[in-house]
């Protein structure tokens, strides 16, 4: 560094740098062109290269430093400092690092033209290998820094071929990375990878392409370290929120989840999340697209027989299992394999859903429950085909005659007076239920249920009063669209429906009027 950038005394310097870090609100680029007049970034660099040791300088000029180049004329600036970018990466210092990291972000972000200029400077300063370096062994918050870094580095085409490199043997390669890693280091280039993923379908199309996926199926078969497995599991669920990755997930995640829920000598926790991939995966409805009907009976039929050893446990992991069928439930396609297998693996949630002394296990069945019978699907997905529906029914039927309740109108009366929480998860049952003739007859012929549904007063939370609104419009919309409607008998419960849909989910004032008040006038 230039001696005429060497600050002696960097007081000063400290000060105006904490003031500017710590400004409130966003900083414009003549605020930071002020700043860097009094202090040019060489003398701010070689400050927090040679005055390291002044007690708080460090944070402070990287907090500083971190602002300037978020603005478009502090990355500007970056290019011509790239060597110093370089050098910060390689830091003992793990603040240096995070915010070299954050700088390369800034740059890439900040870039106006994405053209092979900006790639040519990354590659000429040997960008990419330290950022997996901080990656793999950096802290956590320098790894954070780094993916945020390679995935701003995959938006420009030309980086394609930086990080997936198309010969196996390089040093870069994700594969080769993951194996010189520790466990903690694998499970960091797993999650790039996700993150990679979730970018584009043409980057997901290059990662499976690149046979990087199995590096996740590897390391949630390895059973040496529940902790790791855990890990990639997680991972693994975030993948199957991306929108475009049950295409690519399809082909060998049902196999793999299939095989740890079938494991017995697996930890309970890994069964648990593998349970919730399923529903979360499974819940799709352009999944089946991409998967065979039988791969995914035979899942749900590893999740049935699971739950049928559990039958007598109320353990964390029935209530994931069944609130794995409710997330597979809620698909159309989903509904039915439910409901059509054999025995239907939606007994487990009819039975669960009106076991009063189930508790939790209770709860997860109704929202299950809620899932099936559509609540959560559009209008015209509610009703499923005609096998599914007598199941669907016949299931209901038979739970009933089996209980002291002895209808399915009773049985729901039963969770309309529980407490709140079940309250809500009976209206979304009722709500779906509600669209098929039979269950609308049941509701009918208990005033007890109309009672609860159109009472104003019978919710004190905004989202219950939204659900028994839902669930009032629902019978309501059922009983209008039914012959019921011209049964004399019943006309007391139309207007009653009729009457709580114009007043809506919230609890108001029936008459709203003025009125005067009358009293003795006070005299002092």
């Amino acid at each position: 560094m230039d001696e005429e950038f060497s600050l002696d005394d960097p007081t000063q310097l400290l000060d105006s740098a904490s003031d500017f870090a710590h400004h409130p609100g966003s900083l414009n680029d003549a605020a930071v062109k002020d700043f860097l007049d009094r202090f040019p970034l060489p003398v701010i660099i070689s400050a927090l290269q040679t005055k390291s040791d002044v007690p708080g300088l460090e944070n402070t000029l990287v907090a500083c430093l971190e602002r300037v180049f978020k603005t478009k004329y502090g990355a500007s600036l970056i290019p011509q400092y790239m060597t110093f970018v370089q050098v910060g990466l390689k830091a003992d210092s793990q603040t240096v690092r995070c915010l070299s990291c954050k700088t390369v972000s800034s740059f890439l972000k900040n870039f106006d033209d994405k053209s092979i200029y900006a790639i040519k400077l990354i590659i000429d300063c040997d960008i990419y290998p330290l950022l997996l370096d901080c990656l793999i062994n950096g802290d956590e918050q320098v790894a954070t820094a780094a993916i945020d870094a390679i995935k701003n580095l995959a938006q420009f085409p030309e980086a394609m071929g930086i990080i997936f490199p198309s010969n196996i043997n390089e040093a870069t390669h994700l594969g080769n990375v993951a194996s010189r890693c520790s466990s903690l280091g694998r499970v960091r280039v797993l999650s790039l990878i996700v993150k990679l993923f979730s970018i584009s379908s043409s980057i997901a199309s290059v990662i499976y392409n690149s046979n990087l996926l199995s590096l996740l199926e590897a390391e949630i078969k390895n059973s040496n370290d529940t902790l790791v497995t855990l890990s990639a599991l997680e991972l693994l669920y975030e993948l199957t929120e991306v929108q475009h990755g049950a295409e690519f997930l399809a082909r060998t995640t049902l196999q793999l989840l299939h095989s740890i829920i079938s494991n017995s000598s697996m930890e309970s926790i890994l069964r648990s999340r593998a349970f919730m991939i399923s529903g979360r995966l499974l819940s799709k409805e352009n999944i089946y697209m991409f998967v065979d009907e039988p791969s995914a009976k035979s899942l749900i039929s590893a999740i049935d027989v699971r739950l049928g050893l559990l039958d007598s446990q109320d353990t964390d992991e029935r209530e994931s299992a069944l609130e794995a069928l409710g997330g597979i439930g809620s698909s159309i396609q989903g509904a039915v394999l439910l409901l059509t297998s054999f025995p239907p693996a939606a007994r487990h949630i009819v039975h669960a859903a009106f076991d009063r002394q189930g508790g939790g296990k209770q709860l997860a069945a109704l929202h299950a429950w809620g899932n099936v019978v559509g609540e959560n699907r559009p209008e015209d997905g509610v009703i499923l085909n005609g096998d599914a529906e007598e199941s669907l029914r016949r299931l209901v039927y038979e739970v009933a005659s089996e209980s002291s309740k002895l209808t399915p109108s009773g049985l729901l009366l039963s969770v309309l007076q529980q407490a709140a929480e079940f309250r809500l998860a009976g209206y979304r049952v009722i709500t779906g239920l509600v669209a098929r003739v039979w269950c609308l007859m049941e509701i009918c012929s208990k005033p007890e249920i109309i009672n609860i549904v159109t009472d104003p007063t019978a919710e004190t939370t905004k989202i219950a009063m939204e659900a028994r609104y839902n669930c009032c419009k629902a019978i309501h919309r059922s009983f209008m669209s039914s012959k019921l409607v011209s049964d004399p008998a019943l006309s007391g419960i139309a207007g009653k429906l009729q009457e709580a849909v114009q007043r809506g989910p919230y609890l108001v004032r029936k008459y709203t009027e003025a009125t005067p008040v009358v009293m003795t006038a006070e005299r002092f």
